[in-house]
């Protein structure tokens, strides 16, 4: 029974997120935390009367109280009981988190509160006929599976994450179903004949899901959109749309805001603004750039320089709250696919008002900084200005200027020349700045898509970062790190780009595996990023240094965006934020906006600064997962006729199921399937990288030159399969490796650049959806075998053909062998 309050202790009263309550809201209710506590002390469901009583809610306050329990009810912090009445999910051993579905029909669910359940809870290929990828699901413990991990059994689905789905249609006997793009949704959905927009067998379709799976039903839809056929230019990029749910069509009240500014800067807007329109600003970006949201200047001064880099102020039209504001958020970034672009902002700002084009005027927020002789920032200075770029170049010409390699190009921009000297005199400094700071630096190749009339690839060319690159990244770097000091010395709330050090578990592996070859880890416990840098640098000469190079950049973080500011390990700064692209990333939009409000002495307040956080994290993986999905598909189609063609190429990726192989000339990668690997029972090994076989010791490792043949590439599945032509050369002390990177278009910019390189590498290959398989041991064939040496999620890919079913069913039966760690 429940404990009825006192007259003389009104608990709304000590609500201790109540100011947040008041700030957030005209008509503040009681927190949260506030409703948990209340149902912890009770120590029994609470009905919602009983809520009300105890909380002193109002019969005016009740429609919106009940919103809040039901957002709670979403979001697994409560659940109804058969009676109605809410209940703590831990009291009744219930564990809410999101579903993570496989193609091979299992899933797991990824708890919300990691420090009480660590380990994802695997659910079975019958709990997920309930529920889909994506959705959030309250789950009860059910025991251990076959490998010793926690297995779940479905309760309740407190969230359908899918209102809409891309596809394909297939018919068969009359029946007309959909067959999603995400293969993680295993589900194909039916659809009634009336409500097929007559679309026909294997053409792409968008459908609206008007029941959910449940135990006694499958999920049906409607056709909503028919997109057009599979290999139809372009189409790849509209099922990723569609696929990750990215926000491509503006809604029509914030194209009109953007469209209703004047064309042009107006007089009455440099009200408060510093003039640097006579300032030599310049922008220097990429061919095929059509946004510029940064501008740079440097001259002397005294022993040292004075660096002015100027960002177009997008925070003077987009507003908190307006229709331009609400769909920057909801993009949270642009997304740069091959040929296309998804703007953040409407292109009357993006390339228009917010874009520095040159010899035109342009409000500016500005960081003024004074660098002394040694290339430290010794002082700086934000402020709004008016500018007008004096020209608009890109890296190739700065590089050839700086370099004089063209003496047409240097008799066209003799007049630019000082400029840019002062710029790489700056540069060299910070550059010298950067080393004894012991930012990580790794080496990579990024790589372009060169396209043909029809839209598809012609071929894969390897870009090369020279110093104008080089000179623009330490400039924004610069820039970043004045900002977020700015707001941490003035104790302004914002989101810094934050990326923490390795993991201990992390931290261990990489011990162990650096130990095998001499080297240790400096750092103790909490290793810095000259600890690395030091480490790079005792490698780099070495002939396997991009073994060594790509298990570091394994051991790290992601790097993520938080209120909480614990510095960026691999730039080696105490405090980082994005302060340089507004005009592409909500965040930096965000850092504005509270920067401005500093300069006028106020305060900027968001409602919540942890939710914008998880917000924009997500936004960039979701653009980051969408243009890998594009670029995988083009490359299956660029490769679709080399099928039986020899390449030469890297180990980039050990599985339990094969190994993933970066094809030397073409910057290509796919699967060498274990099977393939030689007539052995093969065994990964997670910690050391590879693949060992247990009759003929034969090794297989990260970094190893192979021989590869193509024998498939399928574009439904964007998979692009090997088999081994020969094995160069082993991995160890006498390998002589390449470096071979990501391919496609790469979707970073600026300052990112060097920050993606202290990110975690992630497979980008054509095969990567096959380097996220989960749950099975490793194939049992006839031929080869890998037994997994590790506990994690990594399984055996799902059988291509029926005829690989067929021989996995036959072994089935047979022996199988045992795990060894090595």
């Amino acid at each position: 029974m429940f404990t009825p309050r006192k007259k003389n202790t009104p608990l709304r009263a000590t609500d201790p997120q109540a100011q947040r309550e008041a700030e957030l809201y005209q008509t503040p209710l009681p927190s949260r935390e506030l409703v948990l506590q209340l149902l912890s002390d009770q120590g029994v469901p609470l009905s919602a009367d009983q809520i009300y009583l105890l909380l002193d809610i109002s019969h005016d306050e009740r429609d919106n109280f009940n919103r809040r329990l039901g957002a709670m009810e979403r979001d697994g912090q409560l659940m109804r009981n058969r009676k109605g009445a809410f209940c703590l999910p831990d009291k009744i051993h219930l564990i809410a988190g999101t579903v993570f579905g496989h193609t091979d029909g299992f899933g797991f669910l990824q708890p919300d509160d990691k420090s009480k359940h660590p380990e994802d809870i695997f659910l079975g290929p019958k709990e997920m006929t309930m529920v889909m990828h994506g959705d959030r699901a309250m789950v009860r413990l059910a025991g251990l599976d076959r490998r010793g991990r926690p297995e779940g059994k479905l309760v309740e689905v407190l969230e359908r994450a899918n209102k809409t789905l891309v596809g394909r249609v297939i018919r068969a006997q009359g029946v007309t179903i959909v067959a999603a793009e995400d293969k993680r949704i295993s589900q194909d959905i039916l659809i009634p004949y009336h409500l097929d927009m007559d679309a026909q067998v294997g053409q792409v379709v968008t459908i609206e899901l008007t029941e959910y799976p449940s135990s006694h039903s499958r999920p049906m839809g409607k056709v909503v959109e028919i997109l057009g056929n599979y290999a139809d230019s372009g189409m790849e990029i509209e099922i990723a749309l569609r696929k990750h749910h990215l926000p491509h069509q503006f809604n029509p009240a914030a194209v009109k805001q953007a469209e209703d500014f004047p064309r042009t800067v107006q007089p009455k807007d440099y009200k408060g603004r510093k003039d640097l329109r006579d300032l030599a600003l310049i922008t220097i970006d990429g061919e095929t750039a059509r946004d510029f949201d940064d501008a740079v200047f440097a001259e002397p001064q005294g022993k040292g320089w004075r660096l002015v880099v100027a960002i177009a102020d997008v925070s003077f039209y987009v507003q908190p709250g307006d229709a331009l504001d609400k769909e920057a958020f909801d993009r949270g970034n642009s997304v740069y696919f091959p040929r296309r672009v998804i703007p953040m902002l409407p292109e009357a700002l993006s390339n228009g008002l917010c874009s520095l084009n040159p010899e035109v005027e342009r409000l500016c927020m500005v960081c003024d900084m004074q660098i002394d002789g040694q290339g430290v920032v010794k002082q700086y200075q934000f402020y709004p200005s008016v500018m007008l770029s004096k020209a608009r170049m890109t890296y190739t010409k700065v590089s050839a200027l700086l370099h004089e390699e063209d003496p047409a190009l240097t008799a066209e921009y003799q007049w630019l020349l000082p400029h840019l000297n002062n710029l790489n005199g700056v540069f060299k400094l910070m550059l010298t700045q950067r080393e004894k700071r012991g930012a990580v630096e790794f080496e990579s190749t990024e790589t372009m898509m060169v396209f043909n009339d029809n839209g598809k690839i012609d071929k894969i060319v390897p870009v090369v970062r020279n110093d104008a690159h080089k000179l623009i990244e330490e400039c924004m770097l610069a820039a970043n790190v004045c900002a977020a000091d700015f707001l941490l010395q003035n104790e302004q709330t914002c989101l810094y780009r934050i990326h923490e050090g390795p993991t201990p578990e992390k931290l261990e592996a990489l011990r162990l595996f650096m130990g095998e070859f001499g080297f240790g880890v400096g750092g103790g416990e909490k290793p810095q990023a000259k600890d690395y840098a030091k480490l790079m640098q005792r490698i780099k000469s070495r002939p396997d240094a991009q073994l060594l190079q790509t298990v570091m950049l394994r051991s790290m973080q992601q790097a993520v965006y938080s209120p909480d500011n614990v510095g960026h390990f691999g730039l080696a700064y105490d405090a980082y934020t994005h302060f340089t692209s507004p005009i592409r990333r909500y965040p930096d939009l965000l850092v504005h906006r509270a920067i401005k409000a500093v300069v006028e002495g106020q305060r900027y307040q968001a409602k919540d600064w942890h939710q914008l956080g998880t917000h924009c994290s997500m936004t960039e993986r979701r653009a980051d997962d969408a243009t890998r999905d594009v670029t995988n598909w083009l490359k299956c189609f660029y490769m679709q006729d080399k099928v039986g063609e020899v390449f030469a190429g890297t180990v980039a990726g050990v599985t339990s199921f094969g190994l993933f192989v970066a094809l030397d000339e073409v910057y290509v990668e796919g699967l060498l399937h274990v099977t393939d690997l030689g007539n052995d029972y093969f065994i990964h090994d997670k910690a050391r990288h590879e693949m060992v076989g247990e009759r003929t010791g034969v090794r297989y490792r990260l970094g190893d030159r192979l021989t590869v043949k193509v024998v498939r590439v399928d574009l439904e599945t964007a998979r692009i399969d090997f088999t081994l032509a020969g094995k160069a050369e082993a991995s160890g002390e006498d390998t002589e490796t390449d470096t071979v990177a990501e391919a496609g278009t790469s979707n970073l910019k600026r300052s990112q650049i060097s920050e993606a390189r202290a990110r975690p590498a992630s497979p980008y290959s054509a095969g990567s959806k096959a380097g996220k398989a989960a749950g099975s041991k490793g194939s049992s064939q006839p031929r080869s075998t890998a037994a997994s040496a590790s506990s994690s999620k990594d399984g055996a890919g799902k059988p291509r053909t029926a005829k690989e079913k067929n021989r996995r069913s036959v072994q089935k039966n047979k022996g199988k062998p045992k795990a060894k760690a090595r």
